[in-house]
């Protein structure tokens, strides 16, 4: 399942086992898709669950949490950030975020402890984002693109269109075959630099 936003970030989801698939569903510990895709609409629950699967399974005060959420959102680092920066943010994780996370069965959130860990279901799942930016259009759209030229090509080809009659059918075969082989070749590779709790800093900011 793929969800795009406005603001040109998709995001596909796998569980352990498979794609989650079917609107609705529950594939994981009872949180189900629109549950999931509600909580990573937001971009400061997406840096939550890239924090809480970068370190899976360990608590992290919602006081750090605020901290580097206030750094990536400003552009700087940690050491620079203002306590009026760092504190909008701590607030909004303590009295929203963390608290619909927690309701969904994504984290597990201690308020009176001022803690929150990543439960089983997040970190059995595969988070990844396709940052859209500028002109650039999401693997999906490309693929569907690519698909539609080569039903042209396939079509120029067969009616004997000029100048596609100037090569054998099999030269536009293998053509249409290296183009999609490119194609899943570079996604193959691609998905895993954009994996969430993969590096040091969210995907969308990479």
């Amino acid at each position: 399942m793929v969800l795009c936003w406005q603001i040109h970030i998709c995001l596909t989801i796998m569980s352990s086992a498979q794609q989650i698939d079917g609107a609705g569903a529950a594939p994981a510990g009872g949180i189900s898709e629109d549950d999931l895709f509600d909580v990573l609409a937001n971009q400061r629950r997406r840096f939550a669950v890239h924090l809480l699967k970068h370190d899976p399974g360990d608590a992290i005060e919602i006081g750090e949490m605020a901290e580097q959420i206030a750094a990536w959102e400003n552009g700087i680092d940690t050491a620079e950030i203002t306590s009026s920066e760092r504190k909008r943010v701590y607030t909004a994780l303590q009295q929203s975020h963390l608290p619909k996370m927690d309701e969904a069965g994504v984290v597990e959130f201690n308020k009176d402890r001022g803690v929150v860990r990543s439960r089983s279901a997040l970190e059995d799942m595969d988070v990844y984002m396709d940052v859209v930016e500028g002109r650039e259009i999401p693997w999906s759209e490309y693929y569907l693109g690519l698909s539609g030229v080569a039903a042209a090509l396939v079509s120029a080809v067969w009616l004997g269109a000029w100048p596609f009659v100037l090569l054998p059918e099999m030269a536009w075969t293998l053509v249409i075959v290296v183009a999609f082989a490119f194609s899943a070749l570079a996604h193959k590779y691609y998905p895993a630099e954009m994996e969430v709790g993969r590096g040091e800093e969210p995907p969308e900011l990479s």
